[in-house]
């Protein structure tokens, strides 16, 4: 079960070594909640956000295919993904991670399985033996100031190429209704 809350109360129970907590839920599951009663958990508390729309995203993705669609060539087909990793690359949320020589292929790999975005450029490390990867996240984690960014370079590329994108007023709304 997956819901919405807020922690009410925080406890300790010293004699035992534990928090106790209190959690208010958005939720009526009453009947599920209670089966789980004296039940062993696993429980992760996180901060919540409000997840993007994915009417955005699909927009999104529109325009990165009117742009292959607008440069490719029949001696050079350029694919809506090469678009979207350069634009991912352009927003530059990644973190490098310095990864010994003989494990960089197979970092890349794994890392490269969560998904489309998630790329990797590789740069010499000042440290023997190891090679810094820049590794990228996916638009599917960024929050909203990584997400507007994203369309920014998308929209500022369509511009460039006389591609015709939504008024600024409905595209800010779109963008309005994640934050």
């Amino acid at each position: 079960m997956e819901a919405i809350g807020t922690i009410e109360q925080i406890n300790a129970d010293y004699k035992n070594n534990q928090t106790i907590l209190t959690l208010k839920l958005n939720s009526n599951e009453f009947t599920s909640l209670e089966k789980l009663k004296d039940v062993k958990l696993n429980v992760e508390l996180k901060k919540w956000y409000k997840k993007r729309k994915l009417d955005c995203n699909a927009y999104m993705w529109l325009l990165i295919q009117k742009i292959a669609e607008k440069i490719s060539t029949p001696e050079a087909i350029v694919t809506k993904e090469d678009i979207y990793r350069d634009a991912i690359r352009e927003v530059g949320a990644y973190k490098i991670v310095p990864i010994k020589n003989e494990a960089v292929d197979e970092w890349i790999r794994i890392w490269s399985s969560n998904g489309i975005g998630w790329i990797c450029d590789t740069q010499p490390s000042k440290l023997e033996g190891f090679t810094n990867v820049m590794c990228y996240h996916g638009s599917s984690v960024y929050n909203q100031k990584e997400m507007n960014r994203l369309v920014d370079i998308i929209k500022e590329e369509c511009r460039s190429l006389e591609i015709e994108t939504m008024p600024p007023k409905e595209l800010e709304a779109l963008l309005r209704e994640w934050k």
